[in-house]
């Protein structure tokens, strides 16, 4: 009788295998759709309004990156695509976002003729280097 408990404890760490699979695979995916719709690509499902909270996102983003690094060598080949696949149209859509936000910024700066102190500040060379320090961030990090 012991045959068939061992072959029932098989199938029962088969399900549960694809058990955990669909878990990580629901997880990635809700993350996924929370970094989405706070990056203004999707549409909040109650409300029908597209809300963009870049840094939220960004958290997400961040928090599959960390799921990635802590679970490298440990996912079958779906899930690491899943997962891969995930964070390279975040990684898109969050510079897609950004660089959409970019020149609603620069706009009113740009508008305002009466502050000439700002523009020459912004063309200022002690300015700059903290401008690329950020770009710098930016690139390294996405």
């Amino acid at each position: 009788m012991s045959e068939p408990q061992s072959s029932q404890g098989v199938a029962d760490n088969v399900t549960q295998a694809e058990v955990m699979t669909a878990r990580f695979a629901q997880l990635v995916i809700q993350q996924s759709n929370m970094a989405m719709m706070l990056l203004g690509k999707v549409a909040h499902p109650e409300t029908g309004q597209v809300h963009q909270d870049v840094e939220t996102a960004r958290l997400f983003i961040d928090q599959l990156e960390m799921l990635e690094a802590k679970t490298k060598g440990n996912l079958s080949k779906e899930e690491s695509a899943l997962l891969k696949q995930s964070l390279m149209t975040l990684r898109l859509a969050f510079v897609d976002a950004v660089q959409a936000g970019k020149p609603e910024e620069a706009s009113p700066a740009s508008s305002s003729g009466s502050e000439p102190g700002q523009q020459t500040e912004n063309a200022n060379p002690a300015a700059s280097p903290a401008d690329e320090e950020h770009r710098k961030k930016f690139s390294k990090k996405y």
